[in-house]
């Protein structure tokens, strides 16, 4: 039986990302016409339709998709067969593909990734900002290798690192009529004033079980986008919202009316990092652990 090489799966995947030939030849550094033989050799030997071609676009069949999942797998553990044969490489060398949600990124990366440059200047970082769920599939389909992100969420297969505690904050444009922060009771406020990102979120999930938000005839129906637009509302004064701790001092709150006021109640998240069951490199993703840990209390 004949089987696909590396190569082909390698090719196929840079298709699956690129969804255009031209450009997944020009990422894999070999000519079209080669890149369009390889992956017909691919169907061929596998007896299936991976691709639907049209003279402006590819479309990846269910079959291909199937394909692409496993053939994720294979690669990642080719991967890490090299690794091992390799052996003794220094920790946090080489590629490492860091996927991270955005209500930690613009917190906790700009002072972090200046740290790890300095201190691991062989370490190649690549890094996917998304929702928890999309970076958790693509965890568990091989295209990261570690997660920053905030916990609880329901995973399988994982291991987790717990780094740190994040309480919650009330987030309020300067002299609002909407609350007092110094009185501050969530049962005081009128209906629709508190506003919080869109369903997808963790955050939201997360604000509302930490904060305790069990009426929610108070939270506005149509959420934000992204915490950016979140605060931009609040500092229109359209409402007042829940920030963790860590988005205190950020860019994202400079020149801005919003302020932070602590919650007497015991509101938070914890964040942590999250890989694969079993990864090979568990000890590096326990020193970036500590890396992470380490930066967060110098904040």
């Amino acid at each position: 039986m004949i089987s696909p090489t590396f190569k082909q799966l390698r090719y196929f995947l840079a298709l699956c990302k690129e969804q255009h030939f031209g450009r997944a030849a020009e990422a894999c550094f070999v000519s079209q016409s080669a890149f369009s033989n390889a992956i017909k050799e691919l169907e061929a030997i596998l007896e299936s339709s991976l691709v639907d071609r049209t003279n402006r676009s590819v479309t990846i069949t269910a079959k291909g998709q199937e394909v692409a999942t496993q053939a994720r797998l294979v690669v990642r553990d080719i991967d890490s067969l090299v690794g091992i044969a390799k052996g003794g490489r220094a920790p946090l060398t080489g590629e490492l593909r860091l996927g991270v949600i955005p209500t930690i990124a613009p917190f906790i990366l700009p002072g972090l990734l200046p740290k790890l440059r300095k201190q691991y200047p062989s370490l190649e970082l690549l890094l996917i900002e998304d929702q928890t769920q999309r970076i958790y599939e693509r965890l568990m389909e091989g295209e990261l290798d570690v997660l920053l992100m905030a916990l609880p969420w329901e995973m399988r297969g994982v291991e987790e690192q717990v780094l740190f505690r994040d309480d919650f904050c009330l987030a309020y444009r300067q002299a609002t009529k909407h609350v007092d922060p110094e009185n501050y009771r969530f049962n005081r406020l009128n209906t629709d004033t508190v506003l919080l990102l869109e369903d997808g979120h963790c955050l939201r999930d997360h604000t509302l079980s930490a904060c305790k938000i069990r009426n929610t005839e108070k939270v506005r129906r149509f959420g934000a986008s992204s915490l950016l637009t979140l605060i931009e509302m609040v500092d229109a004064d359209l409402g007042i919202t829940f920030l963790p701790e860590m988005a205190r001092g950020s860019t994202l709150l400079r020149n801005t009316r919003v302020r932070l006021h602590a919650l007497s109640d015991n509101s938070y998240r914890n964040i942590g990092l999250v890989w694969r069951k079993g990864s090979r490199r568990t000890d590096e993703f326990r020193l970036l652990g500590e890396l992470t840990r380490a930066h967060s209390k110098s904040r």
